[in-house]
């Protein structure tokens, strides 16, 4: 049998096909090419037709038995009566919002109450507060559909107007312990739930239209999974499904994730709670990662340096700049939207290779800050596994695992995300018998050096100086 894996990212369209016999697959990967010069903006169509693009490269002469479709959390776009979008998909990066929630925030019992009622804080990263930033822009809500790339995109290839459960616990929207659309909370926003997409789970399937079948050039009839979350696709793609096991992902923002058997959000806003498809996740995330990363180099680095060029030219790192990672605003542990990014502690012999070592640390060292508040609340996991862009990197691959002062397993798939899909294709499809069936395996471990350990723990100490001083 054949699983197509559709999943709308970021930046990038990416498309995997699973043979189930053979256990073996093939990943089509494409940066957009239609953006907006607003790198927090997308094209709903555009980012549509990519992604099935690169999926009809790969179903060419195949017989797809099932699709499964997944994307980012927090996206929003409004859209007509016909589902024509009205205007542009606003990511989770997407910091317009940010003052609105800086005023909010400041009633302490509606961000609390919000918090502890949807596990999601008072951020403009939420559709929540995206829709409430319309609002004030003059939009007349009542007018439209609302939607995110990922429902957008199923409707497109089914003509249903569906969320998973998963993916609506990140908009704000959902009581994270009723599972169910929030009904004070769309009164605040003056919105019906009919507005929304339907809630399913992942086991509530839909056929492929007539249309979705040609622009893929497959047969229509054919079962499609709604839009899972990458974040909880990839915690079943990466077989963390169990206790103590948690998902460390690095790529163009950061994020750390355990496995709960309920909702897990502690008195203080801190931590996030959403669904998996399967049980609850507690975790944490960061805005500021490889964007960061990409950032410096394009700016400071002449076009044909490499990423390794700039790594062999580093010297001393005991007394390299500090750099707060804010770029596009904090989310955890501070929740800081409007915050912004920072270098501290330059030397005039300190050079552009120091600073990108020190983008490199304030980018790990922000991550390390939610892994302390993730480990208080859940305990410290047994297994890390860590995943994303990161990996291209070993040197700093090697300084995280120096940073968290433990050792990670590295599995031996790139695509969490798109192999959590294929999991659920293959118990709907009957291949395993439950999600928590599908397992990878860790090629490696990258063990934590106990003399940089110690390097890093003195320069998280400066970090920490200037990110409370920064408050």
């Amino acid at each position: 049998m054949y699983i197509l894996v559709l999943e709308s990212s970021t930046t990038s369209a990416k498309a995997m096909l699973y043979d189930t016999e053979k256990g073996t697959y093939e990943v089509r990967t494409k940066a957009y090419t239609l953006c907006y010069d607003d790198i927090t903006l997308h094209d709903a169509e555009n980012v549509f037709k990519e992604t099935v693009d690169l999926g009809k490269e790969l179903c060419i002469g195949k017989k797809i038995d099932i699709i499964s479709l997944g994307g980012t959390w927090h996206s929003l776009v409004l859209c007509n009566t016909d589902m024509e979008p009205q205007t542009p998909v606003y990511l989770w990066s997407y910091t317009g919002a940010a003052d609105l929630c800086k005023e909010l925030r400041k009633d302490k019992r509606y961000m609390k109450e919000f918090y502890q009622k949807t596990g999601c804080m008072v951020n403009g990263i939420y559709p929540a507060f995206k829709l409430k930033l319309l609002k004030e822009k003059g939009y007349c809500l009542d007018n439209y559909l609302i939607a995110g790339q990922g429902t957008y995109n199923m409707f497109r290839l089914t003509g249903e107007r569906v969320i998973m459960d998963s993916m609506a616990s990140g908009t704000g929207l959902l009581n994270i312990h009723t599972k169910q659309f929030d009904a004070d909370i769309l009164a605040d926003l003056g919105i019906k739930e009919s507005q929304i997409s339907r809630l399913v789970t992942y086991k509530d399937t839909f056929p492929l239209s007539k249309e979705g079948a040609q622009m893929l050039g497959i047969e229509e009839g054919i079962p499609v999974i709604p839009t899972g979350p990458d974040g909880g696709l990839n915690q079943v793609g990466a077989g963390a499904l169990g206790d103590d096991v948690m998902t460390f992902s690095v790529g163009t923002s950061g994020a750390i994730r355990l496995t709960t058997q309920k909702p897990i959000i502690p008195e203080e806003p801190s931590t996030w709670c959403y669904l998996s498809p399967k049980a609850w996740l507690s975790g944490a995330a960061t805005s500021g990662c490889c964007n960061c990363i990409d950032w410096f180099k394009n700016k400071m680095f002449s076009p044909n340096t490499t990423y390794d060029d700039i790594e062999k030219g580093f010297g001393n790192i005991e007394n390299t700049p500090v750099f707060l990672p804010f770029l596009f605003g904090e989310r955890c542990p501070g929740w800081q939207d409007d915050r912004n990014a920072a270098f501290f502690d330059i030397k005039p012999f300190h050079t552009a290779n120091d600073l990108y070592h020190a983008v490199m640390e304030g980018v790990l060292f922000n991550l390390y800050q939610c892994y302390e508040v993730l480990s208080n609340i859940n305990g410290i996991p047994k297994k890390i596994k860590l995943s994303g862009g990161i990996l291209h990197s070993s040197y700093w691959t090697q300084m995280c695992a120096d940073i968290f002062g433990t050792d990670m397993e590295v599995d031996n798939v790139e695509h969490s995300s798109l192999l959590g899909g294929v999991a659920l294709g293959m118990e709907l499809l009957g291949e395993i018998q439950d999600v928590k069936d599908f397992i990878t395996e860790s090629t490696k471990v990258i063990h934590s050096n106990l003399e940089m350990a110690d390097i890093y723990a003195k320069k998280y100490v400066r970090y920490k100086y200037w990110y409370d001083k920064t408050i």
